[in-house]
């Protein structure tokens, strides 16, 4: 594992003992309206407590990133307030084949145990189409992370920020998504999804900062991974 990807992964992960947290989280913004977001889904391994976001596309498959797997991983589904957790579902975690614990390939499907039941709390997001969609550049990511980056308590309440896209050549890394601003997601966010318009199509993955301490997060790009998702979800048989 790199110096670098080993920082920046610790950067997006927190650990925490269960019901500690703060009325906070995503660097920036403001409380969601309680189960507006009925995606989104917390991810948390239930022996060293480590927790990532994570997004629902089907009964039975959760998206997030593939640094967030860990032995014991548990999914629930219709969070607000992460100090009232209902009964967690076990996984099986599926990270992409190619991811090496450094940038690049972050991406990871959990197939549920028991499938979800769909109602207004818990409902699954749209992908891409194509890999050619054109992005809409006023997207927002959300979850339930840190209030500031260099803090270590998460937020117990989903939190969102309105963001946007750079231009694709001033994002660092091929098949990503960038944003560069003083708000976004911090430690606990990865895994969550990168919504524009009405779907999900990045991955928190990690940032970076420098000396002017603006800082530049980097998303899995979706869309270049469909011909995998799909597979994955639909085997042949």
């Amino acid at each position: 594992m790199s110096i670098f990807w080993f920082i920046t992964t610790l950067l997006l992960l927190h650990f925490c003992t269960p019901g500690v947290g703060m009325d906070h989280g995503i660097v920036g913004g403001k409380m969601s309206i309680p189960h507006s977001r009925p995606y989104m889904v917390y991810i948390r391994d239930k022996q060293t407590y480590s927790a990532c976001g994570g997004f629902l596309l089907r009964e039975d498959f959760v998206m997030t990133a593939a640094h967030c797997n860990r032995k014991h991983l548990m999914v629930y589904l219709g969070v607000n307030d992460t100090n009232d957790l209902p009964e967690g579902i076990e996984v099986d975690a599926i990270p992409h084949p190619s991811f090496a614990n450094k940038p690049g390939d972050d991406i990871m499907l959990l197939k549920l145990k028991t499938p979800a039941i769909l109602n207004k709390t818990v409902n699954i997001i749209a992908l891409p189409k194509t890999n050619r969609e054109e992005i809409s550049s006023n997207c927002m990511a959300m979850g339930w992370g840190r209030l500031k980056y260099n803090e270590k308590s998460p937020s117990s309440v989903l939190r969102e920020v309105n963001l946007t896209l750079l231009d694709s050549e001033n994002c660092a890394r091929p098949h990503t998504i960038c944003t560069k601003e003083d708000a976004g997601p911090a430690g606990g966010d990865s895994g969550g999804p990168l919504i524009c318009g009405n779907e999900a199509v990045g991955i928190v993955s990690y940032y970076i900062t420098n000396e002017f301490t603006s800082y530049l997060t980097m998303y899995t790009k979706i869309s270049h991974y469909l011909p995998w998702i799909n597979e994955t979800m639909n085997p042949t048989l």
